[in-house]
């Protein structure tokens, strides 16, 4: 075999390797997986997808997680709550309520409040759903052949030390779903052929080694959402065969290097949802028989390098939803067996490939960062697949996303281009006001840039992303976009908050000086475009501290939301969007309401009233879309945000929508909202484009007629007229003359 092995390989054959079965099997490079024995390889990305790439169904095969033995026994214990009695009763004895079949006797929902009297040769008694709230002593002493006895939903209290005594025959006991909180000592010592014991959903707060005494075949211990907050020092010493524990959804706060030291026959050991912090290093030191270990929703802040060093048949291991600061580099290392890894919405600042790479076996990995799977290029199923924005295969990996980039891209850019090149050509008395408005547009065609290059980095990487999605992230590029991004949002939004604040003393207080001439405008647009570049910039300042606070996704763009972000990042994010932005949307909505209330009382001071409902329902009309357009911008940052502070995690589609389309849509929308529908702009229009007909007329007949187009105001003296005028078109920079 060796020589022919040797001659296979000299004839250039490299692309094959031998199994133990003797099966030719390809060798893929990182990343790829084969498809079964044929020589095509593909990415992981295609694996499990639902659709048939290999063409013999090699990738949509074994793609459930079925390590670990929660599956083998799962069924088991999924089918123990049911009762199929399908032959002729042999009891002579039984309440007429109750269903018989042979000897297994059902009474279930039967309003029984004590243990019937049934035929002694009965072998299972289900007496769920009934009004059994005590249990006395030897209420079963009769019943000897007894192999099953199901009491859930009874809200059973009290059960006497001897209630179980002479039931040397029961092997599954379930006291699910009552109301016990307290079981006495050597309660179960008759009970010497008991595998199964399920005590799941009751208030017991405190267990002891001397309960489980007699339980010398206990096979399945379910303590499931019960209220205990410690384990006795040596939990197993009166269960050496117990092979299955569940504990989850206890109050358990801590664990010794005791707690586990005879449980050497322990397979599979489930400890999520309770409030551990920490582990000792030896806890785990005996169960080397372990094959599944469930720790996940505790409180773990830090794991022992070598804690798990012992297990090495572990094949199945759950860290998720721990607030761990850590992992050790070698944390792994002698887990060689391990198919399956855990570890969801945990931060790993320190990750790396050799953290993964003595797990050979591991074939399912599930991480908090879809990026981090390139960390793991040997795993065949690694989720999630996705971070909501990016695939492990696209940049985009929405197809209406990748529409929506571009379009409003395109929207956002031409509509502002459009508006300069208009406000330049088109003169207007008040040039401040139409300074700040080309402002508002270059800021505005920031993000339409930003969107651009969003777009074309989607082009760049379609179909390899997973290649270069660390390096995407982490490249000067993406920061760049990311800071492009915030500088865009924060100017645009400090610009409308000014422009509004302008708007505001032009319509609340039209006869006052209190607006800013030429020069002070000047000074203010700088300051905001000073301010807007330093709340961009300040992450670059302290990468230790915030970290990479543009490259935690594909788009560059810092809306974060889970609580293990750096405290620097989040707390930067939630300043910029819980701050500034929710300060300036909320000045923005109160001065548009002062502001229509004032034309409204105007309105009603004046004898011509019914001549301006017209013109009052178009200011109503342009204030309501001004504010609305804020809001669907602006209003499920903040939702998000507040979500966050409440520990709610957010679904990554959300995130993605809210990055590429609402944000963006405020750019959109300004040139039309501000420019293109106001009044002013619309007649200084109509005369352009009637100058240049008359022009156009006019060379036909060999004359030439030169027209200026200024702004000079037309409306009625009222002060109803002034107001409805610089609402429904450009605020002023000073009182209009009338």
């Amino acid at each position: 075999m060796f020589l022919l092995l040797h001659f296979v390989i000299r004839i250039g054959i490299k692309d094959f390797a031998l199994t133990e079965g003797g099966t030719v099997t390809p060798l893929c490079p990182k990343g790829y997986f084969p498809c079964g024995n044929l020589t095509k390889c593909l990415p992981r990305a295609f694996h499990c997808d639902g659709v048939n790439d290999c063409g013999n169904g090699a990738d949509e095969g074994n793609c459930g997680d079925t390590s670990g033995w929660a599956t083998i026994f799962g069924t088991v214990h999924g089918n123990a709550n049911n009762v199929t009695l399908t032959q002729e009763c042999f009891l002579e004895q039984f309440p007429q309520r109750c269903d018989c079949k042979e000897t297994e006797l059902e009474c279930v929902d039967a309003g029984l409040k004590f243990v019937p009297v049934i035929s002694s040769n009965a072998t299972l008694l289900s007496l769920k759903k009934n009004n059994i709230h005590s249990l006395p002593d030897k209420v079963f002493i009769k019943y000897t052949e007894l192999k099953k006895i199901f009491l859930q939903h009874n809200c059973i209290r009290h059960i006497s030390r001897k209630a179980f005594f002479g039931l040397h025959n029961l092997q599954i006991l379930y006291l699910s779903h009552n109301c016990i909180t307290a079981l006495r000592p050597g309660v179960f010592k008759d009970l010497h052929q008991l595998t199964w014991l399920i005590l799941d959903d009751n208030p017991i707060t405190r267990i002891s080694q001397r309960l489980f005494t007699g339980l010398k075949s206990l096979f399945f211990l379910s303590m499931v959402n019960n209220h205990l907050e410690a384990l006795p020092k040596e939990v197993c010493t009166q269960m050496p065969h117990l092979n299955w524990m569940d504990l989850e959804g206890n109050g358990i706060k801590y664990l010794t290097n005791s707690t586990f030291l005879s449980c050497s026959s322990l397979t599979v050991l489930f400890l999520p949802r309770n409030q551990i912090d920490f582990v000792p290093e030896t806890t785990f030191a005996s169960l080397k028989n372990l094959g599944e270990l469930d720790l996940s929703s505790n409180m773990i802040m830090e794991l022992p390098l070598h804690i798990f060093e012992n297990l090495r048949l572990l094949q199945k291991l759950n860290l998720s939803s721990n607030p761990l600061l850590y992992l050790h580099k070698n944390q792994f290392e002698n887990l060689e067996q391990l198919q399956s890894l855990d570890l969801e919405r945990i931060e790993i600042p320190n990750i790396n490939t050799q953290m993964f790479q003595p797990m050979k076996n591991l074939s399912h990995i599930y991480f908090k960062n879809f990026r981090y799977c390139s960390y793991a290029p040997h795993v065949r199923i690694c989720m999630p697949l996705t971070d909501g924005i990016s695939s492990f295969e696209d940049l985009l990996a929405n197809n209406i996303l990748r529409i929506f980039v571009w379009v409003i891209a395109c929207i956002t850019c031409l509509g502002n281009l459009f508006v300069i090149g208009m406000r330049s050509i088109i003169k207007a008395e008040n040039t401040t006001h139409a300074m700040s408005i080309k402002i508002l547009c270059c800021a505005d065609c920031l993000m339409g840039v930003y969107l651009f290059f969003i777009g074309f980095s989607d082009l760049k990487y379609r179909g390899q992303y997973q290649k270069y999605a660390l390096l995407w992230m982490e490249s000067l590029q993406c920061r760049l976009m990311g800071f492009l991004a915030v500088l865009s949002t924060e100017v645009s939004v400090l610009l409308l908050t000014y422009l509004t604040l302008e708007k505001f003393l032009a319509v609340v207080f039209p006869f006052s000086n209190l607006r800013p001439g030429k020069r002070q405008t000047s000074v203010i647009l700088l300051g905001i475009w000073i301010v807007g570049f330093l709340i961009a910039v300040i992450p670059f300042w302290n990468e230790d501290y915030f970290g990479n606070f543009y490259g935690k996704n594909g788009v560059c763009f810092p809306l974060y939301y889970d609580q293990t972000e750096d405290v620097g990042s989040k707390g930067y994010s939630l300043g910029i969007f819980l701050g500034v932005n929710l300060l300036a949307f909320l000045i923005i909505v109160f001065s548009y309401t002062i502001m229509f209330c004032s034309i409204q009382k105007t309105a009603l001071q004046t004898s011509e009233v019914k001549n301006h409902i017209g013109r009052e329902v178009a200011v109503a009309n342009r204030f309501f879309f001004i504010v609305f357009s804020d809001a669907i911008c602006w209003i499920p940052v903040f939702v998000i945000k507040v979500l966050s502070l409440f520990r709610v995690e957010i679904p990554g589609p959300v995130t993605s929508w809210v990055v590429v389309f609402f944000l963006p849509v405020s750019s959109a929308l300004n040139p039309i909202l501000y420019t293109l529908t106001t009044s002013f702009f619309q007649d200084k229009f109509k005369q352009l484009l009637h100058k240049h007909r008359r022009e156009s007329v006019f060379k036909t007949k060999n004359k030439s007629v030169s027209t200026s187009i200024v702004w000079t105001d037309d409306s009625s003296s009222l002060k109803l007229g002034v107001l409805n005028k610089i609402a429904l078109g450009d605020s002023m920079g000073k009182p209009i003359s009338y």
